[in-house]
């Protein structure tokens, strides 16, 4: 999996993000329209004298074209805010189809985990990343380039437009954007630390809840209720303290940001009414200015929260890709779950050097032998045992030497004809949710044999299912098939 975010990002949806985009330039002259008609509603059809005008042809009195204007007005306005509706609803349809395909591809990592692993790491850890960490990822993946271009473009269009009436109220608008794109960046900074350890805190936590439930029978059998429950409230303490420091920081950010903002209408209040009072700006365009710079502070806070946004989803994407990204990881192509009815296991297996242990123990040591697979092999003996029937079953992989089956590597095979041609019966089974009749079918879920019969309603409903889990990345195969 990518490490970066920005990249995850390319590698999908690349063509979906540069029509975004196009979108987002096209509605760029109907926003400046809306700016630019009511200076003309003001200043030529309310205060101006020179009537009847000729529109195309047509010669218009003070009241028809003051409607005219108006009439225009409000048709950019539809078409603006219609290009909003579409570009949002495209970039939503985005973001659920990546986060679709990178909770697949998580989940799809838990199946290739080698089994060791999860003796290292709990459920209560993997669920919430899964689940409620990458939330937030997926409304990020529909802005992440869109939403700066939109408005950093916004806040260009409203710039341009107050430059276009007045270059002294133009240097004034922009005068302290500087400041704050060099401040505000560098405050965020150790926002985002905190939020990393945030994300680590509770991560920890549940770990520790889900730990408290596995145990439950011994917290009562031994009465340390007491211990866990102040274990927990310490750990509680520990993420208040964060989120209060959290939230301490970023309040402080937003009231800076704002105070900075109020000074620019200080300038235009003083520069631009000097400027009327001596005839140098109509006033016709100081209300458009206002009405410019009112609508301006919208996209620029939209650009800083941009960027609150950008950090705390790169540190979230980054934590989690890295608990899943775990050494002996199956090998993807080992997934795919073709393979010929006929196909079937002969010869011998053979262990040439075969070592096994975790976290710097060895369990098995140099084994070599052979296990002819048209016979009966007994193993005797006490520690190793179990280990060498689970790399028989390619359920654990080995340290060290290597596993042949003929002249084939037994590692390399795909996992769809070891788990039809070996079986494994150990000492503990589990029970999947559902009816006892699913238990014992179970061994006979590998893939789709024949599709399920649906009615001409559900049928639609398959297809749109099906297709919108291939723009997702997802497997299409149907869990309802026989």
């Amino acid at each position: 999996m990518d490490n970066s975010i920005f990249r995850f990002i390319l590698r999908y949806s690349a063509r979906q993000q540069v029509a975004i985009l196009l979108l987002t330039l096209a509605s760029f002259p109907f926003l400046y329209m809306t700016l630019e008609l009511p200076k003309w509603i003001v200043n030529d059809a309310i205060s101006g004298t020179d009537f009847p005008k000729n529109v195309l042809g047509i010669e218009l009195g003070q009241v028809p074209y003051l409607l005219l204007l108006s009439g225009l007005f409000l048709l950019f306005v539809v078409l603006n805010g219609a290009f909003k509706l579409h570009i949002n609803t495209m970039k939503g349809r985005l973001g659920e189809r990546m986060l679709r395909r990178l909770r697949y591809e998580l989940y799809q990592r838990v199946m290739r985990f080698p089994l060791p692993h999860f003796r290292k790491v709990s459920a209560g850890e993997i669920i919430p990343m899964i689940t409620a960490e990458v939330e937030p990822i997926g409304g990020f993946i529909g802005d992440a380039f869109a939403q700066p271009i939109f408005q950093g473009g916004t806040l260009l269009v409203y710039i341009g437009f107050i430059f276009a009436q007045d270059p002294f109220l133009g240097a004034a608008a922009i005068a302290l954007y500087p400041f704050q794109g060099w401040l505000i960046p560098r405050l965020q900074r150790k926002v985002n630390q905190l939020g990393k350890q945030r994300v680590q805190t509770m991560r920890q936590i549940s770990d520790k809840i889900g730990e408290s439930v596995g145990g439950i029978q011994d917290i009562h059998s031994n009465n340390t209720i007491h211990w866990h429950l102040a274990d927990i409230a310490r750990r509680f303490g520990d993420v208040y303290d964060i989120r209060f420091e959290i939230y301490r920081r970023k309040f402080f950010i937003k009231f800076l940001n704002n105070f900075i903002n109020q000074l620019t209408p200080f300038f235009f209040y003083s520069i631009g009414g000097y400027l009327v009072i001596r005839g140098d700006l109509s006033f016709g365009a100081l209300i458009a200015v206002l009405a410019a710079y009112k609508d301006l502070a919208g996209p620029w806070k939209e650009l800083l929260d941009y960027y609150q946004l950008k950090e705390d989803t790169r540190i979230k994407y980054e934590q989690v890709i890295r608990q899943f990204d775990v050494p002996g990881l199956m090998p993807a192509d080992v997934l795919n779950p073709a393979i010929p009815d006929e196909e079937h296991l002969s010869g011998s297996l053979r262990f040439v050097n075969v070592s096994f242990g975790e976290d710097g123990s060895r369990i098995l040591e140099r084994v070599t032998c052979t296990i002819p697979l048209d016979q009966h092999t007994a193993v005797l003996g006490g520690a190793g045992t179990d280990e060498l029937a689970l790399l028989v079953a390619r359920l654990l992989r080995p340290s060290g030497g290597r596993i042949l089956l003929g002249d084939e590597d037994y590692a390399r095979l795909p996992q769809a004809l070891i788990g039809r041609r070996v079986a494994y019966v150990g000492a503990n089974t589990y029970f999947f949710g559902g009816e006892v009749r699913d238990n014992l079918l179970y061994g006979l879920r590998h893939r789709p044999m024949r599709p399920a019969s649906y009615t001409p309603e559900q049928e639609a409903q398959r297809q749109r299912r099906t297709t919108e889990a291939a723009a997702s990345g997802n497997t299409l195969f149907d869990p309802a098939a026989d």
